[in-house]
């Protein structure tokens, strides 16, 4: 079974096999082939990464991310500086997603990247309108409520994710991600709609919520997959680089949503 996810899409590391869970404690007696699964590149005596080794590394991620945007808010670098960050991010993803082995300084840079581009974006979506005073505040608790829900609910058997609803998933993605490409190019050709605003823009802000908040799902699932696999510690970068898309994902559409919402 495979996440959306791009970057937890690596079949040898984070395939459905293995005994370690978010709900149980990994279980030292998993059968030998199990837990050698992942030898590409790195040496059999690395330490097998575990689930405190994702929370830690989400965790610094997170902080790096909050801080370089708050510098980003303060700095008020505006629209032009955001997507010049935007592109860079995007960038770091698409190498980072596809590294063979993990590498922790081009994720620290994705967060940082990703951290301009929030806070300048944000920053200036509230100037742009004095009803959408506030608006980033509540994304950022809306993104964190939506997490710990999600988490719960995994944690809790009440969200299991399967091959099929993986599959539905996958081509509701693909179409979200394509309506969004394609009205960009036609909004650069005075074509386009506001999917910001009014009635749309809450439709489209509630989809975009939904399906991060069960990509998280899938991201919980796979990263458990990594744990039982028995991959080494260098993976629990490429596990918390993925649940980190997954978040800046969810946080973007809580933007739209509550923007929307709150807007004229």
């Amino acid at each position: 079974m495979q996440s959306t996810n791009p970057v937890l899409t690596r079949s040898d590391t984070f395939s459905r096999n293995g005994y370690a869970t978010f709900r149980t404690q990994p279980d030292a007696t998993a059968p030998s082939g199990v837990r050698t699964q992942y030898t590409p590149s790195t040496p059999s005596t690395a330490r097998p990464m575990t689930i405190d080794d994702v929370i830690a590394r989400t965790g610094l991620l997170l902080i790096i991310a909050i801080t370089v945007g708050a510098v980003s808010w303060a700095a008020d670098i505006g629209y032009g500086l955001a997507i010049v960050a935007a592109i860079v991010g995007f960038g770091l993803a698409m190498v980072n997603s596809f590294k063979r082995v993990p590498s922790p300084p081009l994720i620290i840079l994705y967060a940082v990247a990703q951290g301009v581009f929030l806070g300048a974006f944000s920053h200036a979506l509230e100037s742009s309108n004095p009803n959408l005073k506030g608006v980033a505040l509540q994304a950022v608790a809306g993104t964190a409520i939506v997490f710990a829900v999600m988490l719960a609910l995994y944690k809790s058997g009440k969200v299991r994710v399967t091959a099929r609803s993986q599959r539905i998933m996958f081509g509701a993605l693909l179409a979200f991600v394509g309506l969004q490409v394609l009205n960009m190019i036609l909004w650069m050709f005075g074509a386009g709609v506001d999917t910001w605003g009014g009635g749309l823009g809450i439709g489209i802000g509630l989809i975009g919520v939904g399906l991060g908040a069960y990509m998280l799902a899938m991201d919980f699932d796979l990263v458990e997959q990594g744990v039982r696999n028995g991959a080494p510690e260098i993976e629990a970068w490429r596990a918390s680089f993925g649940l980190m898309v997954t978040i800046v994902w969810l946080y973007v559409e809580m933007l739209r949503l509550l923007s929307a919402l709150r807007g004229d």
